[in-house]
């Protein structure tokens, strides 16, 4: 009966979301929140990263470093921090928006609202496009492949979850 579902104030009848997507939207919002303070963070440090970076290659500090370290860092990582130093308020904003696309979208999935799956992927996405264009590709090591490891994991998990989302 469409007019007792229209009057249904009580919430039962309507679909409510799996354990599964409940999990998966909480981790998203508390990794927003750990995202927001780690973006804040490693814009104020930027110059202070790279300039780190770079004394302890010119001292040959870096040398000294198990291989497992160095195969994470990449090639160049003086060259890496000193590109994340010069592009460090585009990398900011562009997170900033990735991490608010997220947070919205999540919250839009827990109430079964398709558009919150588009909105959390695009803020998944969008930042990790940035960061290839903004930083040379050539400069990642071994590290980015565990970096980009979670957002590959949530993207199957959403996109698994999405036929739960009806509005």
């Amino acid at each position: 009966n469409v007019t007792k579902d229209v009057l249904d104030f009580t919430g039962e009848g309507k679909p409510k979301p799996s354990g599964f997507l409940k999990v998966i939207t909480i981790l998203t919002i508390i990794w927003c929140i750990i995202s927001l303070f780690s973006s804040g963070y490693t814009f104020v440090s930027a110059k202070k990263t790279y300039e780190t970076y770079k004394e302890m290659y010119e001292s040959g500090k870096m040398d000294d470093l198990p291989e497992v370290a160095k195969m994470m860092m990449g090639k160049d990582p003086v060259g890496l921090y000193k590109q994340m130093y010069e592009n460090k308020l585009p990398i900011f904003i562009v997170s900033l928006l990735g991490i608010i696309l997220c947070f919205w979208g999540a919250i839009q999935m827990r109430s079964l609202k398709k558009q919150g799956y588009m909105l959390w992927l695009i803020g998944e996405v969008l930042p990790i496009a940035a960061m290839f264009f903004l930083v040379s590709s050539a400069e990642f090591g071994i590290g980015t492949i565990f970096a980009l490891l979670f957002p590959v994991m949530f993207i199957i998990f959403y996109t698994v979850t999405r036929k739960e989302l009806v509005y």
